[in-house]
């Protein structure tokens, strides 16, 4: 018979002091009754309150402890960096993903030899401004990078090692997990899950994370068309530019011997010579770009995004 794979499961938390130890009883039933090697690990992403100190009377968990409030990816970028088991499974610390999803996801990965399995709250249980903000990102997902996946928000996932090992996130960059791993080859599937209503603590989504994560989507949107070609776009925005030139040049002649303009008086002129000049200026960005994308892939960064402060095994 098969060795059944092991699991680690992280869960990233931010001020959730009430909700940690139903959540880690619900955890501990459903992993116990999968009968793999598992661990559990617990991301405090610099909580304020007494999520620490709820996390540290939880019997054989790891805690990892965040220096600061870095956002929901960074912490589940630092859960997957220390994840050393085969699969990956993440949800919410808020009580919201129902941890009973979770066989499913994972024998459905298993069964279609899939890279990611991730969950569709079909069904949402949030607040209705937050429930219009997910509609809005929804379709810009769709219209910027085609993406099919119904829920990219839901963080209730079953990863393979190696999809989750692949990702370098941080910002609200959690959203658009399953667009880098399709970008990458990955294969995805989803499945519907349960989405239960918030009973303790507070929603973290705000407007200002909605506006954090447009910003994300159109980044997104450049490395998923553009980043192994960067000049291709920089080269188009420049022969557009150049095109312009040329129109208003031709313009500026036209008006010279039509009308008798002088050309110092003609503003004219400056169009062209401000198209020109952009021309120049794209195509210097791309050829830029390329290079530091070129220097980016082959060069490890000098500084840490985050720092983990602590890492206690309970």
């Amino acid at each position: 018979m098969t060795e059944k794979k092991s699991i680690s499961v992280i869960v990233p938390v931010y001020n959730e002091e009430g909700s940690v130890r139903a959540l880690y009883t619900e955890l501990m039933e459903t992993i116990h009754d999968l009968g793999r090697p598992y661990e559990l690990l617990f991301v405090n992403d610099g909580s304020t309150d007494k999520t620490r100190d709820a996390l540290q009377k939880l019997r054989g968990i790891t805690i990892l402890d965040l220096n600061r409030n870095y956002g929901q990816a960074t912490a589940l970028d630092a859960g997957f960096k220390a994840a050393a088991n085969d699969i990956i499974i993440s949800l919410d610390g808020d009580g919201q993903n129902d941890p009973r999803d979770i066989p499913r996801l994972l024998a459905l990965l298993e069964e279609e030899n899939l890279d990611v399995v991730a969950g569709w709250r079909k069904v949402r249980q949030d607040a209705g401004n937050i429930r219009l903000l997910t509609k809005i990102g929804r379709t810009l997902r769709h219209i910027l990078i085609t993406d099919p996946v119904h829920d990219s928000g839901c963080t209730l996932r079953v990863y393979t090692r190696e999809a989750a090992k692949s990702l370098d996130i941080g910002g609200e960059m959690h959203r658009y997990i399953l667009a880098l791993l399709r970008w990458k080859g990955f294969r995805i599937g989803e499945l519907e899950v349960n989405h239960r209503p918030r009973e303790v603590g507070v929603s973290k989504y705000t407007s200002s994370k909605a506006v954090r994560g447009f910003i994300d989507l159109l980044y997104i949107w450049f490395i998923y068309k553009y980043s192994q070609r960067p000049l291709h776009l920089f080269g188009y925005l420049s022969l557009v530019s150049f095109f312009f030139g040329i129109l208003s040049t031709l313009w500026t002649i036209y008006v010279y011997f039509a009308a008798g303009l002088h050309i110092a008086r003609n503003v004219w002129v400056a169009v062209s010579f401000f198209f020109f000049l952009a021309s120049i200026i794209f195509f210097s960005f791309g050829v830029v770009i390329d290079l530091l994308l070129r220097i980016h892939l082959n060069v490890s960064p000098y500084e840490k995004r985050y720092y983990v402060r602590s890492v206690t095994r309970t």
